[in-house]
């Protein structure tokens, strides 16, 4: 039996998509936002209307009016919970009846714990500063089980993006900032899936995709502040990501067998856009109410477009969405300031696309920090959230090797359970 390369390939290349996309803990899909410990505090309520370093991921404008340097440093523990079930997933072989798919039906933490670092510093003098940031908002890795019912949607991912953010910002007058920025990212990803053979008695064979790429987009803001309020609105585009990969194609028998192999690939995919629009209003000396929303253009991610030897575009469907968050700044004293507040993510993906990989639903973040100035120059923060994600379908069809005359269907049907998620952060501040 004849199999072209390109089609029977295509059932991993429709998991290409974890290059850039797997469920994340704490915003929306696989976006992190923990890009300050300041902000996570207040549940990232008033980021583009703060000043200073830590603002500078989310606002360029930040920095503007900066005299003399400031830095910080800071790291987040990430540990997420929750069930992938499996309710009634069936395999369709060529020339058999629908069947149960096997294996675990229940795959715990498929999500595992991790560690996201980042930091910022910047100078200013006259009416410019600079800056600079380096983050990882696009960073995970999950680890299904190889007896896990969603072993053909997902195996093992591993996703690191590391941006680097060069920002100037200009002060127009006194409390009239605006800056701007490049994003230069680096892409480094590797995932893996099961490939069914034809007969059930048969082992599964395995795929695993490696790619890596860099690229660049670009971001801009702008910051008011008159008297106890402050504004800030913020946009960072949209990144055309290319990625120059392989596929290795392993323990497949039978007329399947000539396609264990290992196969260059490429790939193209956008990361969505976001739009971001906060507020901060002193209500006293020491309290100070914050208010964020944030638009995200997830319909970026509509395909991923493929390139030789795979020639495909495969439909993704992700929706625009938002999310809105309330936080408070109280000052106790001159040296600890407390905050809090909570924020409400939708989730971009849609019931009927959502697969194991990306087990994304709406959630709620509920957040505390605090904050103690050792000195005039040197702060220390920490910060707790705690996120709670609704029940939501697994629901994608898939099919293996399709198009080609052993093309076999995945009629997924599974839901995620339980799902959570704590994160602990601890961050410095300081100026010179």
């Amino acid at each position: 039996m004849q199999i072209k390369t390109g089609r029977i390939l295509l059932a991993s290349a429709a998991s290409i998509v974890a290059f850039a996309w797997a469920g994340s803990a704490s915003a929306q899909a696989f976006y992190l936002q923990e890009q300050s410990v300041r902000g996570q505090g207040r549940a990232f309520s008033g980021e583009a209307a703060d000043t200073g370093v830590d603002s500078l991921w989310w606002n360029p404008a930040s920095i503007g009016g900066l005299q003399g340097g400031e830095a910080s440093i800071r790291a987040s523990f990430i540990r997420p919970r929750g069930e992938v079930v499996n309710e009634n997933t069936l395999i369709v072989r060529p020339g058999q009846a629908a069947a149960p798919v096997g294996g675990e039906n229940v795959s715990k933490n498929p999500i595992n714990n991790g560690v996201l670092p980042s930091g910022a510093v910047a100078y200013g003098f006259g009416r410019v500063a600079v800056g600079l940031s380096v983050a990882a908002p696009y960073s995970f890795t999950t680890d299904y089980d190889a007896d896990s019912w969603a072993r053909y949607s997902a195996d093992k991912t591993k996703l690191r993006t590391f941006d680097i953010q060069p920002s100037i910002a200009v002060a127009i007058t006194d409390g009239l900032y605006i800056g701007a920025a490049a994003n230069i990212e680096h892409v480094d990803a590797a995932l893996g899936n099961y490939l069914p053979n034809l007969s059930p008695l048969l082992p599964d064979g395995h795929q695993n995709l490696k790619g890596k790429g860099w690229d660049v987009g670009w971001s801009a803001g702008v910051q008011f502040h008159d008297g106890p309020v402050s504004l800030g609105l913020a946009y960072k585009s949209s990144i055309k990501h290319k990625l120059d990969g392989s596929v290795t194609i392993e323990g497949l028998v039978g007329p399947l067998a000539g396609q264990n192999r290992v196969v260059d690939a490429k790939a193209e995919f956008s990361t969505p856009w976001m739009l971001i629009g906060s507020a901060r209003a002193k209500m006293s000396d020491r309290f100070t109410l914050n208010a964020q929303v944030v638009r995200m253009g997830w319909s970026e991610f509509d395909s991923i477009d493929l390139g030789a030897p795979l020639n495909q575009s495969i439909p993704e469907n992700y929706r625009n969405s938002w999310t809105w968050a309330i936080g408070a700044d109280y000052e106790l004293n001159p040296q600890w300031t407390i905050r809090t507040g909570f924020q409400r993510g939708i989730t971009p993906t849609r019931n009927g696309d959502r697969d194991a990989r990306v087990p994304d639903a709406n959630r709620w973040n509920f957040s505390a920090g605090t904050s103690y100035a050792m000195n005039s120059r040197f702060t220390i923060d920490a910060a707790a959230s705690y996120i709670t994600f609704e029940d939501a379908p697994i629901d994608r069809t898939t099919a293996a090797y399709a198009g080609t005359p052993v093309q076999t269907p995945i009629l997924v049907n599974g839901e995620l359970r339980d799902a959570s998620a704590l994160v602990l952060s601890l961050g410095a501040r300081m100026a010179f």
